[in-house]
């Protein structure tokens, strides 16, 4: 199991804006925005992000990494147990947040689905050599009618296939080449998926993000995603 490395939990430490349409400043809080909001995306670094909805519905996956955990939790989505994607206790959390784990995830020894305000969030295969794929998942999540694929930990899996007919948005996929599946299988993994855009995540141990390997990620529909930056999730 990967250990904790400290330095990922403190704040700032890297706040350098991505290249992309709909970036915006890190202090913003979207879940108290006025009229006209769509929902977004604020990536943390490593593997983990929260998602906004345009209704102000607050989602984080794999709470560890970087800041932001302050606007308050909906739900929380874990994909498995490594210490660096399941600090559930880090976001703030609205009365009654729903936290959802593998093992909710996996219940019965299927993968389930979940609606929780409006967000619908389906289960995935995840799993490589250094995660099993019984104890790991990913997760389909569409909201505001945009459907992004949060891989979790994984490699290569034996549904991804099946996603290009779902004409996906995002997909979100790790490439550190250490515990994960590297660039070059990211990228094709991204052309398998056939997702609209592809953001590399989780690329090096010990980093919140790294942009050389981010440039290094040669997959179609890239979308280069700096941690402590905030896009709006277009279809």
């Amino acid at each position: 199991m990967k250990k904790i490395i400290g330095f990922l939990l403190l704040t700032g430490l890297l706040s350098s804006l991505a290249g992309a349409p709909g970036a915006g400043a890190a202090g913003n809080d979207p879940a108290n925005d006025g009229g006209g909001v769509m929902a977004r995306l604020y990536y943390q670094g490593h593997g983990s992000f929260r998602l906004v909805s345009a209704e102000g519905v607050v989602l984080y996956v794999d709470p560890y990494a970087g800041d932001g955990y302050d606007i308050p939790a909906d739900i929380i989505l874990v994909t498995h147990q490594h210490s660096d994607h399941n600090q559930v206790k880090l976001p703030a959390r609205k009365e009654g947040c729903v936290v959802i784990t593998e093992a909710d995830a996996l219940a019965g020894g299927a993968y389930q689905s979940f609606s929780v305000q409006g967000i619908d969030i389906e289960t995935v295969m995840a799993g490589n050599k250094n995660h099993n794929p019984a104890q790991c998942v990913g997760y389909i999540i569409t909201v505001d009618g945009i459907s992004l694929y949060a891989a979790g930990d994984t490699s290569t899996t034996g549904q991804m296939a099946g996603f290009a007919a779902r004409e996906l948005d995002y997909a979100l996929l790790p490439c550190d080449g250490v515990y994960n599946m590297d660039l070059a299988e990211a990228a094709a993994c991204a052309e398998l998926i056939g997702a609209k855009h592809n953001i590399p995540i989780h690329m090096k141990p010990g980093q919140l993000f790294d942009r050389d390997r981010a440039e290094a990620f040669h997959a179609p529909g890239r979308l280069i995603v700096a941690a402590g930056t905030e896009i709006t999730l277009e279809k």
